[in-house]
Parts: C-alpha cells; sequence; structure tokens
C-alpha cells in the first residue's frame, strides 16, 4: 500500500451516503493526496457519486458491504449478528492493511465493539478509548475515553494515560478519562 487510505464507512450517521458521499469528495478536492475508500450498499454509494461533478475516481474506491449498523443498535447485536456491515467490513480493510484508518459517523459504541474485535487491543490494554487532539499553546492535548466508558477502574484510567502518552509521542501530551 503506497499511498494513505482511510477507509469510511459511508452508511454510518443519521444521513448515511445522502451526507457522507458528498462530504468526501469534498475532502478528495480539498487535500490532493487524500485516498478514500467508501464502504457500504455499493448501489447507493454509486448512485451518490454520480450526483457529483468532477469526482477523482483513481483516489477513490467502493468496497460494498450489504449490511447496516443502526444508530440504535445494541453493540453485541451488531457484533454478532452483522458480519458484512459497512462498519465492520471497513475496519477489516484497516486488519488487511488495505487502509491506514478508518472512519465511521455511526453508532459509536458498535464501532468501538467491532474495532476491538477485528482490530484487537496493544498489549496491557484492557479497553479501546475514544481520543481527541485538543489545541494547547505548545501543541496539542490528548483527551483519551469522551465519555464512552461508564465505569472505569483504576488500571483503565492507568492504562487510558498510557495511550494518551503514545498518542502525544511520548511526552507532554495528556489522558483524561470520563464516563
Amino acid at each position: 500500500m503506497s499511498a494513505s487510505i482511510i477507509a469510511i464507512d459511508a452508511m454510518g450517521g443519521d444521513f448515511g451516503p445522502h451526507c457522507i458521499v458528498p462530504a468526501c469528495i469534498s475532502a478528495l478536492a480539498e487535500f490532493p493526496s487524500l485516498h478514500l475508500a467508501l464502504v457500504g450498499q455499493a448501489p447507493l454509494i454509486e448512485e451518490q457519486l454520480a450526483r457529483q461533478s468532477g469526482v477523482d475516481r483513481s483516489r477513490l474506491q467502493v468496497h460494498h458491504a450489504s449490511e447496516v449498523i443502526a444508530m440504535d443498535e445494541r453493540p453485541a447485536q451488531a457484533l454478532r449478528g452483522k458480519p458484512d456491515a459497512s462498519m465492520r467490513v471497513a475496519l477489516e480493510l484497516v486488519r488487511q492493511r488495505q487502509a491506514h484508518a478508518c472512519v465511521s459517523a455511526g453508532n459509536t459504541g458498535a464501532l468501538m465493539a467491532l474495532s476491538r474485535y477485528v482490530l484487537k487491543t496493544l498489549p496491557g490494554i484492557d479497553r479501546p478509548a475514544m481520543v481527541s487532539p485538543i489545541p494547547t499553546e505548545r501543541g496539542h492535548c490528548y483527551l483519551l475515553d469522551l465519555g464512552a466508558n461508564v465505569d472505569c477502574s483504576a488500571e483503565h484510567l492507568y492504562q487510558f494515560a498510557i495511550m494518551g502518552a503514545v498518542a502525544g509521542g511520548g511526552g507532554g501530551g495528556g489522558g483524561g478519562a470520563g464516563g
């Protein structure tokens, strides 16, 4: 894989491909080195692509996935019952090194559960954490566990701090936990 490719769950979010596909086309126009893999129900994605002008198909792939995870679906149900969900197929592209990252505007709980199952966690890390860089005067501070975990043990807080330090390059980054 030579160019950086981001796998996009085109079916995620409240409006799915009607919102995701035009946003992806805008991103391709703004960032010339960007490559995207749109994952979801190919006929719907292609329909939205046909409505766009000037689509650079050389930097865009479409990967079919027949199933969609609803926003209100239980993570366990999505994990066990939808092996061909767009979110899962996008994560599989990352696992198979066909994409460098995965982005979804869909069900966060399902994304976390599927990520843990498909991509696994680092040794010594029990659960994943969402991270967000927050700009500071000297760069960025990284906040972890942005509400994804309702209860956290001291060990989990320690693991979040380790992940925050790694995300921040080993120094100066911070990890915060919330619930």
